[in-house]
């Protein structure tokens, strides 16, 4: 067999918040592209090893992961990560509106209560509407907006977005820049594990 080369396929870990803050790895997959299916079968895998309940899971806006939580764990609850949000509105609107709409949008998801945040996404949506529909519209649609605020103070910034995951991916990216390639996939299957060991520990 061929080396592996860091091209091979997409690595991807889940990361996971018990009640009591503790991060963990719950698992990860390895593919050559990210899909509603992987998710299923990551998911499905987490039942099997006894994973009973989630309380909440934040996405990115992959199509089809709803679906896919819905069926695999139905009591959980779904908040779109704000940061994507926040990507996909400075991807619609003028550079010299960029930071104003950005800033304003942050007064959205940094109120410190929930109608707060309502107050302030009506502002928003007021005096956005008429220059970027389409932001506003992607906004309305969004029924995962602000499901957050059913959860602590204290965790709130931890659970808005999916930063969490993509940084700890990120810093397992450019481990993996490192090396050339693995003479097996059951070895680079090792060197993850490893990986997520000690964030674990």
């Amino acid at each position: 067999m061929h080396g592996l080369t860091k091209k091979y396929c997409r690595k991807r870990s889940t990361v996971g918040i018990t009640v009591e803050g503790t991060k963990e790895i719950l698992g990860y997959s390895i593919a050559s592209n990210e899909s509603a299916e992987i998710w299923k079968e990551l998911l499905e895998d987490f039942k099997s090893r006894g994973l009973e309940s989630i309380s909440l899971f934040c996405t990115d806006g992959l199509a089809g992961m709803e679906e896919v939580i819905e069926q695999t764990f139905p009591t959980a609850k779904i908040q779109r990560c704000l940061v994507h949000i926040s990507r996909n509105i400075a991807a619609k609107v003028r550079v010299t509106d960029r930071k104003e709409i950005l800033d304003d949008f942050k007064e959205v998801y940094n109120a410190s209560k929930l109608e707060e945040a309502l107050s302030n996404l009506e502002t928003f949506t007021s005096k956005w509407k008429r220059k970027y529909p389409r932001v506003i519209d992607i906004l309305d649609k969004n029924t995962h907006l602000l499901t957050y605020f059913d959860y602590p103070k204290e965790v709130r910034h931890s659970i808005y977005s999916t930063n969490l995951s993509e940084g700890f991916n990120k810093q397992l990216k450019k481990k993996f820049k490192l090396k050339e390639q693995f003479p097996t996939e059951t070895s680079m299957e090792k060197y993850l594990v490893s990986q997520f060991n000690q964030f674990n520990r």
